[in-house]
């Protein structure tokens, strides 16, 4: 088998402006990837940690994708725009709550699980097109309430008819219909002035580096950026094989783990601690093979004393 390039994951603090892909492509090319994907989209207008899968790491975007993410927002009191952001026209104005005025119980009506209408400013498809595309045509389709839940929100500070927001959500969460549901809480219209996203799961944005940093360095001082795989699966349970369940479990085979109490996913290591994929537990100390290693970068002669 021919050897692929290393696999892993880039933190980058993403600037305003490019589109996740346009900055994940200028990643890639600086880096001399073949493929290359991220772990949750962000607006061009939003900026913050979006983390960059390179090679194999793109095997395992899924389980990124589902982990809880963290956003600094900045909400303006008084207008509601076409987008629910700064970049559309204001439909809607409102009055501008005083100064003083309680803000947590409306705060506090959003924490938990709450329902939201997606945006149709949004990537979420109808009959394989983004929403965006039909908003931008001037259509509307009607779109069905979600259960979403949000963790935290927090007001950081007040000035004036603008808000600093910590919110820390759940998957499908969007942060500029939050935004409106505050604004409907409060009686009056709001939107999004700004995003940062600070956190993915137990990935922060103050470990990454911006584009900018990443085009100064020399090509060897890119490459130490990367980091392994297995950290976009630190926050799963981990079961560890045998030699002969490491051979069995390559093959796409179910393996019994009778020692350990599953759940869900689960990170497989072999008996030396590598990754070999995600299995999902079945029965309780089952696992059946749900995303593999690459072969290639697994040298499976040295995994199992046999060549796969």
């Amino acid at each position: 088998m021919k050897p692929i390039p290393p696999g892993g994951v880039l933190l980058l603090d993403k600037p305003t402006g490019p589109s996740s892909n346009e900055a994940l492509q200028v990643v890639r090319r600086l880096l001399g990837a073949g493929r290359a994907g991220h772990g949750g989209t962000l607006d061009p207008l939003a900026s913050g940690l979006l983390l960059v899968l390179l090679e194999e790491a793109t095997r395992f975007a899924r389980f990124v994708l589902e982990t809880d993410k963290e956003y600094v927002a900045e909400a303006v009191l008084g207008a509601r725009t076409s987008t629910g952001d700064a970049e559309g026209e204001v439909i809607e104005q409102g009055p501008v709550p005083p100064e003083g005025a309680a803000i947590e119980p409306a705060l506090a009506s959003l924490r938990g699980a709450i329902e939201q209408v997606p945006p149709m400013h949004s990537a979420l498809k109808r009959g394989g097109r983004p929403l965006y595309t039909l908003a931008r045509r001037g259509e509307t389709v009607e779109r069905v309430p979600r259960t979403v839940t949000v963790h935290a929100l927090e007001l950081i500070e007040r000035r004036g008819e603008r808000l600093r927001l910590r919110v820390r959500c759940a998957k499908g969460t969007y942060v500029r219909t939050l935004v409106e549901q505050l604004g409907t809480r409060l009686g009056t219209a709001a939107h999004l002035a700004s995003l940062r996203r600070t956190a993915i799961g137990a990935f922060r944005v103050e470990e990454a580096i911006g584009l900018e940093a990443l085009r100064a360095l020399a090509p060897a001082e890119r490459q130490s950026w990367v980091r392994p795989v297995d950290l976009l699966l630190s926050h799963i349970r981990e079961a560890h094989l045998s030699p002969g369940q490491t051979e069995r479990f390559l093959r796409g085979q179910s393996v019994v783990v009778p020692e350990a109490e599953l759940e869900g996913w689960v990170a497989v290591r072999d008996s030396q601690g590598r990754l070999l994929g995600v299995g999902r537990a079945v029965a309780g100390d089952r696992l059946r093979p749900v995303r593999l290693r690459d072969p290639r970068a697994l040298q499976l002669a040295d995994l199992t004393g046999k060549t796969l």
